[in-house]
């Protein structure tokens, strides 16, 4: 194995291991204003069951913080010409993250876990308020970093080669950044969705904590119904058109577009064959995808052969599969959701079963689905590290050798296997407990 797909590989599993937890709390963290909001109004079920997904959001963030440190050191470590030529510039939201996003949060949820009774209603209520900005906040200066990556703004050149902004303002208000982070916050507000409705599931179908179990459901198949339609449309619509217009070569490798067509079709199951050229075994809505990405049934878009074969992205088949894995998985979660809200009217599903079922089981798919799409982004955007100005080949770090890094590698795997055992142990324990056996905090 050469260096660079040793790095490459170790920073991919800690990001990806990482991103299991930030998307888990920015999803909750609204979700706990909505529950703190109605305890405000009177709702004592509502803010018992905040108190209990307080302890969960708390949890997630100790692990996010733990498995986020090592992604910053691993610019210099794994990727130290990259941050020779790019530091200056992704570094400007990378220090915003911390000192105000990050800080913010933390802050706030020292109160929001141990201030109850000496902040009162409403200021216990304007702490878990200000926790769920700060996350939020804290998830656009990250998507902002990777926005450059992506789409390149506000910056010049030096006859060196490196990178220096130039307009503060155009690297903040990166149009690619607001299509992401929009599409990336409301991907998070599905995982905490239905991690929330999968929980109450499971205490219906237990019969236990059943008046917190209805507040869970009630509160997260609302949420997750919304939030998996605009997932789809407008972000995911927006942030397609986004990679139609600036990266067409990743474009036409995620749908497995080979030749340039016009009127061209929406495929929802192929495989794609490298050696042919072709997909095989496709099925195809004819003339969809020319409508969805330029609202004419015979739009031309441009195939991969259209294209120089050193700007494709190097691993297409998983490209393709990350991208239709993350749409096939957006389309279930409506139609879970979907129903859920239905039958939430008049009490029908705390009584229907199957669907409850159904809900439970599909705690892990959401984090499938965002994993998917990071996959997405990140295997789209090669053999760029920033789209157009470096290649992913001249960033990593040539004087650290395959062994260094497949050593270190597998000293994180050990590591996050015993978080992970941590964080399972624990959850469980609160799990356990359930909400209504939680006292208020001091």
């Amino acid at each position: 194995m050469d260096a660079l797909l040793a790095h490459r590989l170790q920073f991919a599993f800690t990001i990806t291991y990482h991103y299991l937890f930030p998307q888990l709390t920015i999803g909750l963290g609204l979700l706990i204003v909505v529950l703190k909001t109605m305890g405000l109004r009177g709702d004592t079920v509502a803010n018992e069951a905040a108190r209990f997904w307080i302890k969960v959001f708390g949890l997630g963030f100790v692990i996010g913080v733990v498995t986020g440190i090592p992604l910053e050191f691993q610019f210099g470590t794994n990727w130290a010409r990259f941050s020779e030529a790019a530091g200056g510039v992704i570094g400007q939201t990378l220090a915003m993250e911390g000192v105000f996003a990050f800080f913010l949060e933390s802050s706030f949820l020292y109160l929001l876990l141990f201030g109850e009774k000496r902040l009162g209603p409403k200021l216990h209520w304007l702490s878990a308020v200000m926790v769920w900005l700060g996350s939020w906040l804290s998830g656009y200066f990250i998507v902002c970093t990777n926005a450059f990556m992506q789409h390149p703004v506000g910056h010049r050149v030096r006859e060196d080669g490196v990178i220096v902004l130039e307009s503060l303002g155009a690297f903040l208000t990166n149009p690619w950044a607001f299509a992401q982070y929009a599409h990336t916050m409301i991907g998070a507000a599905v995982t905490g969705a239905f991690v929330m409705a999968g929980i109450g599931a499971f205490y219906l179908l237990s019969g236990r904590h059943v008046p917190h179990a209805k507040k869970f459901l009630q509160v997260a198949t609302i949420t997750g119904a919304l939030a998996s339609l605009a997932a789809a449309f407008p972000t995911g619509d927006i942030q397609a058109k986004m990679v139609v217009k600036h990266q067409p070569v990743t474009f036409a490798a995620m749908e497995g577009h080979f030749e340039t067509d016009e009127g061209v079709g929406l495929i929802l199951i192929g495989q794609p064959n490298m050696e042919t050229m072709t997909l095989d075994n496709p099925v195809v809505i004819p003339k969809v995808l020319s409508f969805m990405t330029h609202q004419r049934w015979e739009a031309r878009i441009a195939g991969l052969t259209e294209f120089d074969p050193e700007l494709w992205p190097d691993n297409i088949p998983l490209l393709y599969y990350a991208y239709h894995v993350m749409v096939g998985l957006g389309t279930i979660f409506i139609a879970i959701m979907a129903a859920a809200a239905f039958l939430l009217r008049g009490g029908r599903l705390f009584r229907a079963r199957w669907l409850l079922w159904t809900l439970f089981l599909a705690i892990p798919f959401p984090f499938i689905a965002n994993t998917a799409g990071w996959m997405t982004a990140e295997l789209g955007r090669q053999p760029w590290l920033i789209h157009n100005l470096m290649r992913t080949a001249d960033g990593y770090s040539d004087n650290v050798s395959s062994g260094n890094v497949l050593f270190t590698l597998l000293g994180f795997m050990g590591l996050y296997a015993l978080l992970s055992l941590l964080f399972v142990s624990l959850a469980l324990k609160i799990i356990g407990r359930g909400p209504s056996s939680t006292s208020e905090s001091g």
